[in-house]
């Protein structure tokens, strides 16, 4: 008696509020009661909202659904709040992966790592010391490109490359990405300060400084900007140096040679590419005082030749073995070649052809000096932390090191730095 009660008062309602024409509730009153009159459970609200969904009645179907609902399991809701939480990690961890521009933080961790391996010099790679080496480098340069991204949130926003970062774009609020830049970049300073020693700490978080600080804003006044972050570029494989042996010497200075004669053709040549973007951000580099491009050519074709003594130097000092050179000296021609044929031809494909192999060349250099590098602890310090070296340390090394010049050939020594007067003048040690 209750079923059919109820069947005549859901029938009396869908006759009301039906919008079809010449509704007939004697039908649906039949229909329903023929459901009913088998022996089987009540009609679920799922199957209820379905037939009413198929009839029109639109209302009747939302307040069903809305029951069923609110009727779901313990153990669906459970999944509903885990993926959930599972989906707001992961927007946050790709907010986090943007904000410190991973694969540039990435590279910077190479050089880093790099410099670490160099600066072992004949003692066995301590692998735990190459990781937290990276791992502090990493946390730096996460914080440094975070706060980058912070300070530029209005010139981002104007550019067409940058105006879907988290910030410019609204998926990350600004106190948030300045909480985490905080913590990555005090995490890495301490990482490095516990792990490795004061001077790789040191070095970093100057570098995190100048980078954020003076960089950044430096972009937004003068175009020498880009001479200043070629010093921040140059810094990273000097901290991996540092963090290995705990000094800097005249070897460790290389590998941050390389890097920031490297730094200027490949932001020049990203210059010229993007420099309507650059214009539309309010950025003053070069290229927007340089309409033909020749200035922008002429430093970036200079600066390619200024890396080729470096393979001479590097076996010179007994960083690295003869072959070396004639690597080092063939890539850097190679792009100075890209350089050249950009300066003839300012065009944005030439451009294009020079910034692709500076993205190759920088991998090649760091392989190369690590495959033929020397093992060789009698390092001329110019920077050592107290304790470590006292005077007749230095004096000792410093004989060793003239030794090992002695033995090395003449006229290497020679065209390393006749072709640039600002390099070191060879010198011959006589007992």
């Amino acid at each position: 008696m209750w079923r059919r009660s109820v069947v005549s008062r859901l029938s009396s309602r869908i006759s009301a509020s039906s919008p079809l024409p010449n509704p007939s509730p004697i039908l649906w009153s039949r229909e329903l009661c023929a459901v009913n009159s088998f022996s089987q459970p009540p009609l679920s609200a799922e199957s209820t909202a379905a037939k009413l969904a198929i009839s029109g009645i639109r209302s009747d179907a939302n307040t069903i659904s809305a029951a069923a609902a609110s009727a779901t399991t313990p153990g669906g809701e459970i999944s509903s709040r885990f993926a959930s939480a599972a989906g707001l990690g992961h927007h946050y961890a790709r907010c986090y992966w943007e904000l410190s521009k991973a694969r540039l933080s990435m590279l910077v961790v190479a050089t880093s790592g790099t410099g670490y391996i160099l600066g072992t010099g004949n003692a066995a790679i301590s692998f735990p010391g190459l990781c937290y080496t990276c791992a502090g480098t990493m946390l730096i340069a996460a914080s440094a490109n975070s706060l980058n991204q912070i300070f530029e949130i209005s010139n981002d926003a104007k550019m067409k490359r940058t105006m879907q970062r988290p910030l410019p774009s609204g998926r990350i609020s600004v106190p948030h990405a300045v909480a985490w830049a905080t913590i990555a970049g005090a995490s890495g300073a301490c990482l490095l300060a516990s792990k490795t020693n004061m001077m790789a700490a040191g070095l970093a978080s100057a570098n995190l400084v100048l980078y954020a600080f003076v960089y950044t804003p430096l972009k937004q006044l003068h175009p020498i900007n880009t001479w200043v972050g070629a010093v921040v570029g140059a810094i990273p494989p000097l901290l991996g140096w540092a963090a290995a042996s705990g000094q800097i010497s005249w070897n460790s200075m290389i590998l941050p040679a390389a890097l920031y004669f490297w730094q200027i053709p490949h932001f020049m040549a990203l210059a010229h590419l993007c420099r309507n973007d650059y214009a539309a951000g309010g950025y003053k580099m070069l290229s927007l005082f340089d309409p033909s491009g020749k200035r922008l050519a002429a430093v970036a074709l200079r600066n390619c030749f200024y890396m080729v003594p470096l393979g001479f130097i590097a076996y010179d000092w007994g960083l690295t073995s003869s072959w070396f050179c004639v690597e080092s000296t063939l890539l850097t021609l190679a792009i100075a070649a890209t350089a050249f044929s950009f300066y003839r031809d300012r065009t944005m494909p030439k451009a294009r052809k020079m910034f692709h192999a500076s993205l190759l060349f920088l991998p090649v250099f760091m392989s190369g000096l690590l495959l033929h590098r020397v093992s060789n602890d009698n390092q001329q310090p110019l920077v050592a932390e107290a304790g470590l070296s006292n005077s007749a340390t230095g004096e000792v090394i410093k004989t060793q090191r003239r030794k090992k010049k002695r033995a090395s050939q003449a006229p290497v020594a020679y065209a390393s730095a006749a072709p640039f007067p600002f390099l070191p003048a060879p010198s011959f040690y006589s007992p």
